[in-house]
């Protein structure tokens, strides 16, 4: 298992500075005389037409409904292996993240709600600063490897998947505007399809796959986001604890290069691409920007240390094996890196080509870039002091 871990850490340590650059690039892109050809090149129309079935829409859309599902079968897939035998299979392992992911998810978006609360239409947005991005997050961690514990790295890889899991439901929840019965209805005749296979042990990933496309299809036309399909999908693919080789298994190892290399970065480059013109520095101190800073860099930490404080002074939790409270300090500073859901999120608030989206994409590259900073400072002289007293010590008892 520890192994499986380590892999899995590393692959998304990779990607996370794979994420950096395609972002970086982006903003180069749209703020150089090419920024006309990101900008229509994202503007494309891809259509899918199928008889009187079709989706017509700009490749920005695409990568936001489509792509993004394929992520979210993933993360579906990640939660579900955890929780039968992985960081939140037991009581004890899910009790200290599951706590600090809902305290990391409450009071961002309290505090961002007060910021913005004399400007009603701006409290759309108030999901944004409630993700975490695993890549970025665990990317910075690589930069500390060797130095930091183990069972921090799984700390953060848990509370990740919650805050991925409450992001999902934020989304279904609060991001749906008009529902379509039909379709819905249809989804919700393929979601049991799809359980009925599960509970049968069909173990065979061809009929998942092709009822979950259906399945898309269905709840793109219901007026849910269709990343939901992904999630749904992802908790019905069979596994077994303990098998070495199962569908889930089989399926993760497949997706998690596709995610990691191509996926996020896709949707980085997609949606990272700001346009500085005609935006002031002063628009960071203001509004929506300022709103989104502050539940990242201060609403973020606030609320997983108050909560994870709370939940070991009361015993309803520990702390993970090797840690102090320096370290998960620096931690819950880095989980402020909102970027790829913040932005997704985001565009669901206020849609992809209003001012909000890209006055809210200003905040979200700062704050996010703030947290990547000052938690890998933290990170790094907590591992200094931890090191230090380890030396003394030894020192003492020679």
């Amino acid at each position: 298992m520890v192994d499986l871990v380590k892999r899995f850490l590393q692959l998304e340590a990779a990607s996370g500075i794979i994420l950096f650059f395609t972002a970086v690039m982006a903003l180069i892109l749209a703020n150089s005389p090419w920024s006309e050809l990101y900008f229509s090149f994202l503007d494309v129309p891809v259509q899918l037409r199928i008889g009187d079935l079709d989706v017509h829409k700009p490749l920005l859309l695409w990568i936001n409904d489509g792509l993004m599902a394929v992520f979210f079968l993933l993360v579906g897939m990640e939660i579900k292996r955890e929780v039968l035998e992985g960081s939140l299979s037991t009581r004890r392992q899910a009790g200290l993240p599951v706590i600090a992911a809902i305290g990391g998810m409450i009071v961002p978006a309290v505090l961002f709600s007060l910021v913005v609360d004399d400007t009603p239409q701006l409290m759309a947005g108030w999901a944004i600063p409630m993700a975490t991005d695993i890549a970025f997050a665990l990317g910075v961690l690589s930069l500390l490897s060797g130095r930091i514990p183990l069972s921090l790295k799984v700390f953060l890889l848990a509370l990740a998947i919650i805050d991925d899991l409450g992001a999902i439901l934020v989304i279904a929840l609060f991001y749906t505007e008009t529902l379509h019965t039909t379709p819905l209805l249809f989804a919700a005749a393929l979601s049991a399809i799809l359980l009925m296979l599960n509970r049968n042990r069909v173990m065979s990933l061809t009929p998942y796959l092709i009822i979950g496309g259906l399945l898309w299809l269905a709840i793109l036309k219901s007026g849910i986001h269709a990343t939901i399909a992904g999630v749904i999908l992802g908790f019905t693919i069979p596994h077994v604890r303990g098998a070495a080789h199962t569908p889930l298994r089989l399926l993760e190892h497949k997706l998690h290069p596709w995610s990691s290399y191509f996926i996020l970065p896709f949707f980085a480059f997609a949606n990272a691409g700001l346009s500085f013109s005609g935006v002031s520095w002063s628009d960071l101190g203001s509004g929506l920007p300022l709103a989104i800073i502050i539940g990242l860099i201060i609403g973020k930490p606030l609320g997983v240390m108050l909560v994870s404080w709370l939940a070991v002074k009361a015993k309803l939790a520990v702390l993970p094996e090797n840690v102090g409270w320096y370290q998960l300090f620096g931690l819950s500073v880095l989980c402020g890196i909102g970027f790829t859901m913040s932005i997704f999120i985001s565009g669901l608030a206020f849609g992809t080509t209003s001012d909000a989206f890209a006055s809210s994409r200003l905040g979200i590259l700062f704050g996010s870039l703030i947290a990547a900073v000052f938690g890998y400072i933290l990170l790094r002289n907590a591992t200094r002091i931890r090191r230090s007293k380890e030396r003394k010590r030894v020192s003492s008892q020679l």
